[in-house]
């Protein structure tokens, strides 16, 4: 990487630019994206006919096709689900609808949602966000404290530094430099790119262009026939055993999505690391919550168990930190021969950035995807992020799909399974999809409350009155939504909801 300055990029379409790694697929529609993923999943091509695309109002103001990828995303998770109900009934597969406002809501539902009513604060920090270097910009995330306090090591700041003072002290950095500096000593920021910069980056060149990997691991196992009680036909999942390890948005969204569809989704939390309970609240519902910690061998084991007698394990840390903890596919599936191991992370699985730390907003800056918007846009200003965290949701959601893909070819294959989505993976299929020209554009403002109005469920928890958003999908003659409401962390016992043996 090159210190030169950090500058957008000029061209009739900077989603295109010349060379660049990127397939054109300005011209897809909401139902070209489903059918493309679906038949590249290998998945039933009859299926499709069950879906029903609901083409109301898009809320979101971007160049980039962020209603396209919730409604696409969504559906595309929903319709596997039924596809799992009919494989366990025997029956037709039923209609799935999902509507496009309503998938837009579903995905700022951080945003939308309120306690006793009232919306918690900002989860991120003070002094994260964009700032000014000497050649360029770079965006700082503070969302964390020991990440906030290794960007201050790295300027050479007291802990209780202003966001002058780091403004000031990030003048004296180039942009690659503070960035290369973040990555060596555990903090998270990255420098802003334009698609042609970030293009000739071997990362760029190392994300896959398909944005779900779905491949069998060894195990030749029976088809696994998840079990059919009397309990299956109120959804789609139920009985089948989730254990998430996750934090932030991304694979919580995923875990949330199984839930939705009746799966006994454990919530994993360790007690030695920090949390974001404005994030949590809404993450938590659908799901069971037990904090554990898996550097305590008690602990361990408590986990293995519950691995032992899962579906599915699915995570969201660094590659090779849960490895170094014994908890990599090849130890998990000698445990447990037909799990489905789910992993989602920033950048991918190749590249020499693949094990970096990375958000939503991180990958937007560097990837090229918010200069892009502010030049269609026309702002003088170097970035202009997207309205929502549409790579964290898009993400989640394609996990979803994913996973439910895996016990899908578990039921025909037997086996074990490993699924991955990357941040940077739904960035690439989101900008092969376009930007629309700056003549189209229209500003919807910031997605508002009375939008959302008509999704939003009210539910009484243990933490006060919850008005929250509804799942974006139905499914003819199957439930869809959450039964377990958020609470305390770490207020469920470690044990699975029945007591069937795997």
């Amino acid at each position: 990487m090159s210190n030169t300055k950090m500058h957008p990029s000029h061209g009739k379409d900077p989603s295109q630019p010349a060379g660049a790694m990127v397939n054109d697929r300005r011209n897809f529609s909401t139902l070209n994206s489903v059918t493309y993923i679906w038949r590249t999943l290998g998945l039933p091509e009859n299926a499709l006919r069950s879906l029903n695309l609901i083409e109301d109002a898009s809320i979101f103001s971007s160049s980039f096709r962020v209603s396209h990828l919730a409604h696409a995303s969504i559906a595309l998770s929903a319709l596997t689900a039924a596809l799992i109900w009919s494989i366990r009934t025997g029956e037709a597969i039923p209609k799935v609808s999902v509507s496009k406002e309503h998938s837009c809501a579903e995905f700022i539902s951080e945003r939308l949602y309120t306690l006793d009513g009232k919306r918690l604060g900002s989860p991120l920090g003070l002094l994260g966000g964009l700032h000014k270097t000497a050649d360029g910009h770079v965006r700082m995330h503070d969302g964390f404290a020991h990440h906030r306090n290794n960007a201050l090591k790295i300027l050479g700041l007291p802990m209780d530094a202003s966001r002058e003072e780091v403004a000031t002290k990030m003048l004296d950095w180039s942009s690659a430099r503070l960035e290369s500096a973040a990555f060596q000593n555990k903090a998270v920021i990255l420098a802003l790119r334009s698609f042609e910069e970030w293009d000739v980056l071997p990362q760029a060149k190392a994300v896959a262009d398909f944005p779900i990997t779905v491949r069998k691991i060894g195990g030749e196992t029976s088809p696994v026939l998840l079990p059919l009680g009397s309990q299956a036909r109120k959804y789609c999942l139920q009985g089948v055993r989730v254990v998430e390890l996750s934090r932030v948005i991304a694979a919580p969204v995923s875990g949330r999505t199984l839930a939705a569809h009746g799966a006994d989704v454990v919530w994993v939390t360790s007690p030695t690391l920090p949390n974001q309970p404005e994030l949590d609240i809404d993450m938590a519902r659908g799901k069971r919550t037990v904090q554990l910690d898996i550097k305590n061998p008690r602990d361990k084991v408590q986990l293995l168990e519950l691995i032992r007698t899962a579906d599915v394990f699915l995570s969201s840390y660094r590659p090779g930190s849960l490895a170094a903890q014994g908890f990599s596919s090849e130890e998990l599936t000698k445990t447990n021969p037909t799990l489905v191991v789910a992993t989602l992370n920033a950048w991918g699985e190749e590249g020499p950035w693949a094990k970096n730390r990375g958000f939503d907003s991180l990958v937007q800056t560097a990837s090229g995807l918010n200069v892009a918007e502010a030049e269609r846009y026309g702002d003088d200003v170097p970035s202009r992020v997207l309205p929502c965290q549409a790579l964290d949701h898009g993400s989640g959601y394609l996990l979803a799909t994913g996973i439910m893909t895996a016990l899908y070819q578990r039921t025909i294959l037997g086996g074990a399974y490993e699924v991955h989505v990357s941040l940077a993976g739904v960035m690439k299929y989101l900008r092969s999809l376009g930007q629309s020209p700056e003549e189209l554009l229209q500003d919807h403002g910031v997605p508002t409350s009375e939008v959302a109005e008509n999704y939003i469920e009210s539910r009484s928890t243990t933490l006060g009155e919850l008005k929250a958003i509804t799942h974006s999908a139905s499914i003819s003659g199957v439930n869809v939504g959450y039964e377990i409401m958020p609470k305390l962390l770490g207020s469920d016992e470690p044990v699975w909801l029945t007591s069937t043996e795997r």
